[in-house]
């Protein structure tokens, strides 16, 4: 099977929730009004000292929310920097009304701000590699992850440029932070998502496309895209079983999948299929 043969990878329906953390709605309410969303903060008191000394302190803790479909109220901390970032959790939405206070002048003042000179630095990055200035893309790169290490696109970009450039062992400790990212798998980044799987399995590196693909899967395993993708990896491990074993579930998922139908055509003409 030439490269030119060779089926390619496919767009795939990203599991996990978008998101976005650059709105300004700070709104609170029933159900009847604007959901939840914007920046939030919370207190807990705390003693110190004994006796006499014994002294409180105030200790407050700021956090993104949004309102998610189910009523409940997903929140999100901010790091060090002012950035949302971190586990996300999910709480009743009374829980949340009676325990949390907005922020609105404080995500206005500095956070946003701080999010966007992340962001201008993540698109300058993007650019950069895209011009193949694959040293300077990295520079940006991690400069934006210097805001927020858990940064979805700059994580991705700085994996591509490496990978770009060749760099194996580079590529491969990226991979091993972005393949722990949830939000790595979800629908805004798609593109993103698509071109750093392809990548890792056409610089050879097939076993991470696997262990990438898979996380995907845990994640959602109703994707007829994710199991096609991961059968072309098993393909180039030459591991019939496991290729022809997601090609059918591709095609099971949904019947009118043309590229996994005529893969699946491939391997039987080849007396390939397990």
């Amino acid at each position: 099977m030439d490269e030119k043969q060779k089926p390619e990878e496919t767009e795939n329906a990203n599991p996990a929730e978008s998101n976005d953390s650059d709105g300004l709605d700070h709104a609170v309410g029933t159900s009847e009004e604007k959901k939840v969303k914007g920046l939030f903060s919370t207190q807990t008191i705390k003693k110190v000292g004994t006796g006499t000394t014994t002294r409180k302190t105030i200790k407050k803790s700021f956090w993104f929310a949004e309102e998610l479909e189910d009523g409940s109220v997903e929140i999100q901390p901010l790091n060090i920097n002012h950035i949302p970032s971190g586990a996300k959790q999910k709480i009743p939405k009374n829980e949340f009304l009676d325990k949390f206070s907005p922020e609105p002048e404080f995500y206005v003042s500095t956070v946003y701000p701080k999010i966007q000179e992340m962001n201008r630095t993540v698109d300058k990055g993007e650019k950069l590699r895209e011009k193949g200035e694959t040293f300077s893309a990295e520079l940006e790169f991690n400069h934006a992850l210097n805001f927020d290490e858990g940064n979805v696109r700059a994580n991705f970009g700085l994996g591509l440029t490496y990978m770009d450039r060749g760099d194996d062992k580079k590529a491969n400790d990226i991979f091993q932070r972005v393949v722990k990212l949830d939000a790595a798998f979800a629908p805004e980044h798609k593109h993103l998502f698509n071109d750093f799987g392809i990548n890792l399995r056409k610089n050879k590196m097939v076993d991470q496309s696997i262990k990438y693909y898979n996380r995907a899967i845990e994640l959602t395993s109703n994707d007829e895209n994710l199991h096609y993708n991961i059968a072309r990896a098993y393909f180039d491990k030459q591991d019939m079983q496991k290729t022809t074993e997601h090609l059918n579930l591709a095609v099971k998922l949904n019947p009118e999948f043309e590229e996994g139908k005529k893969f699946l055509k491939y391997m039987k003409d080849k007396g390939l299929t397990a």
